[in-house]
């Protein structure tokens, strides 16, 4: 399989992430990405970089001035005396505070939903270069049945004009976004990341040309606490094109599985020129901060049953933290959908 990965990812490497009261190591670290080119490469799939795509197909999914914001954050770091290493912020805009200041650190807490997303020296070259490797899987996946986008950091809770949960630029989006345009057709998106995709939702939300569908944990008392739940469906005239298929928390290969061949069904009847899997490997049961309990069999035969889809499938990386099983996971996941679509 072609992946398609690129060195800038390691240009972003946070170090400390404020969590339940506490200062702990960042998760979402650069050597998720060397762990993950190197199984890869040892698999024996084939990787090639990026070719730049531009902005343009960026801001076909992102606000203008929230992309202004991230890319002109450390070069403004003078406005804020003292700044170490990274640029964050503490102070964040809630739903009844809605006018965005001039000043750069409320301009942060507007354009960001937590504290798992600081901004360091070339965190601009890192996600930019990350949803340029979702730019150019999209591209390959016109000639191809399958491609990896192995992007980092991560996207998919990143909404239209703010970031979370460790995403900047929503990869997956842009993907789709890129896809839905070069083909013409409509697209679906499947996310089995164990977090809800709320930034893809929130970006397709009013949107019947993008079928999103996430299966995820229940998020009553799990990230992202806000969205995810059965009962949104879209809005508009995308209402009926959101689905959320929520899982308890410690749910095993068995819901797992159940729940993704439901979700095929429903992509299957929609009818898409192609598919886009936000793959996220938390839901493993070794996962750091997973909730599920999925082994690395249950990753495999899920492979098996995204294969099935009869378009292009684009994997776009997402989730999955450092554990041993991590790179296990990715290497068995491709393996099992290679085999299954030949």
């Amino acid at each position: 399989m072609l992946v398609v990965h690129s060195p800038a990812s390691l240009l972003h490497d946070p170090s400390g992430y404020f969590r339940r009261g506490q200062t702990v190591e960042h998760p979402e670290q650069a050597r998720r990405y060397s762990i993950l080119r190197d199984a890869v490469a040892e698999a024996g799939h084939r990787l090639g970089e990026p070719r730049d795509h531009g902005l343009a197909p960026i801001t076909a999914v992102h606000d203008a001035g929230y992309l202004d914001l991230l890319s002109t954050v450390w070069s403004r770091r003078a406005e804020l005396p003292g700044i170490g290493e990274e640029i964050l912020t503490g102070h964040f805009a809630r739903p009844q505070m809605a006018r965005r200041p001039e000043g750069l650190l409320g301009q942060l807490g507007y354009h960001m939903a937590d504290t798992s997303t600081p901004v360091r020296a070339r965190t601009w070259e890192a996600i930019y270069s990350s949803a340029q490797v979702a730019l150019e899987g999209a591209a390959c996946l016109l000639e191809r049945r399958g491609v990896y986008a192995l992007c980092r950091p991560p996207g998919h809770h990143a909404y239209a004009d703010s970031a979370g949960g460790f995403c900047f630029l929503n990869n997956t989006a842009i993907a789709a976004q890129s896809l839905r345009s070069a083909m013409g057709g409509r697209v679906a998106i499947l996310d089995i990341d164990v977090h809800h995709g709320n930034g893809t939702q929130g970006i397709f939300w009013s949107r019947p040309d993008v079928l999103t569908v996430s299966i995820h944990a229940d998020p009553s008392n799990y990230f992202p606490f806000y969205a995810g739940y059965a009962d949104e469906t879209g809005g508009g005239e995308g209402r009926g094109f959101n689905r959320n298929l929520v899982l308890p928390e410690g749910s095993g290969d068995a819901p797992w599985l159940g729940a993704i061949r439901d979700a095929m069904g429903q992509i299957d009847g929609y009818g898409p020129a192609a598919l886009v899997v936000a793959l996220g490997f938390d839901a493993s049961e070794h996962d750091p901060i997973g909730a599920f309990r999925v082994t690395t069999d249950g990753f495999s035969r899920a492979a098996e049953i995204v294969a099935g889809f009869r378009g292009p499938v684009l994997l776009v990386q997402e989730g999955g933290y450092l554990c041993e099983a991590l790179p296990k996971n990715l290497v068995a996941f491709l393996a099992a959908f290679e085999g299954a679509r030949r």
